[in-house]
């Protein structure tokens, strides 16, 4: 099982505000106990994407091991999962709050989630959707 995460609007605002959503800890301590492999799938560049992670550990919005999580590279229009060594030999779900990024022939391996926006209100998105991988990996583990 492989679940791949997207940073900007899903774990957090955006690069540049980086307020990081409701839950942010728990949910990741969650996919790291209970999966045997995250990895952050974004559009924000390794460098800064990697500094983020950074100062969400360093404020305590996030647990140690995010600072190192594995990073995919990619290219073209979509995320392609194929990008993703692994896949799709091992079950792969992707979380996303933006639908342009999916590529149409795999939407069966995405998970929608609402965009973490302005005014950053608390929400429970990251609860909702940890009940739906664990549907969908068949995972018994309650938030």
């Amino acid at each position: 099982m492989i679940l791949a995460l997207d940073l900007e609007g899903t774990l957090i605002s955006n690069a540049m505000s980086q307020f990081p959503r409701h839950g942010l800890w728990h949910f990741l301590e969650l996919c790291n106990t209970h999966l045997p492999r995250t990895v952050l799938y974004t559009t924000v560049r390794e460098p800064l994407a990697r500094s983020i992670a950074h100062t969400l550990v360093q404020e305590g919005s996030a647990p140690p091991w995010f600072s190192s999580i594995e990073y995919i590279e990619w290219s073209g229009a979509y995320k392609d999962l194929n990008f993703i060594k692994g896949y799709p030999e091992q079950r792969t779900l992707l979380v996303d709050d933006n639908r342009d990024y999916i590529d149409p022939e795999q939407l069966h391996d995405w998970l929608l989630i609402d965009e973490f926006a302005y005014p950053y209100a608390e929400d429970h998105e990251l609860q909702r959707v940890w009940a739906e991988i664990c549907q969908r990996f068949q995972i018994d583990a309650e938030w």
